[in-house]
């Protein structure tokens, strides 16, 4: 399976950044390819890697989403749906979590018993900094979210910079 998502998520990267791909390039998007096992945002353009970026997210055992207070970070495929600051974090990347996708996992977990009958979708996942000075949790790995991606503030503004509303975000483990 870790093999079937890892062929995927290259083969998604690879028609994103070929002439496959019907966009023209000033309509391009980037794609955030984050890396839950190796701790990491990558930023991939039409002419392919970027930069990557270190980063944490909530529970140590860094399994898929599977509940609301779950601490856990989604894996999928989302879009950045709206950039802000934040009295906290610096600033914040919204993303689109959680789809149809991830409601349809959601419920299909229910079915077979995995997550209580009573159990809530999660929300709100997004990336974003860290409170002032505690950039070393980031550079220590201390997962320490809710389920959210949190990076290194001076990452953070670069990336806030760097890439678009409406980015594709690849969330793997």
């Amino acid at each position: 399976m870790k093999r079937f998502k890892a062929i995927a998520g290259c083969t998604l990267v690879f028609i994103a950044s070929t002439s496959f791909n019907a966009k023209k390039s000033s309509d391009f998007l980037y794609y955030l390819v984050v890396d839950k096992s190796k701790y990491e945002l990558s930023v991939i353009d039409s002419e392919g890697w970027l930069v990557t970026y270190p980063v944490v997210f909530g529970n140590k055992n860094l399994d898929d989403k599977m509940t609301d207070g779950d601490r856990e970070t989604p894996e999928g495929i989302y879009t950045l749906t709206r950039k802000s600051t934040h009295d906290k974090w610096d600033k914040i990347l919204m993303t689109d979590y959680p789809t149809k996708a991830d409601s349809i996992k959601f419920f299909k977990r229910k079915e077979q018993g995995l997550i209580p009958s009573d159990a809530v979708i999660g929300k709100g996942i997004s990336i974003h900094g860290t409170e002032p000075g505690k950039d070393a949790m980031v550079d220590n790995y201390v997962n320490w979210t809710d389920g959210s991606i949190s990076m290194r503030n001076r990452d953070l503004e670069e990336l806030y910079n760097l890439v678009p509303v409406g980015s594709k975000v690849f969330i793997r483990k």
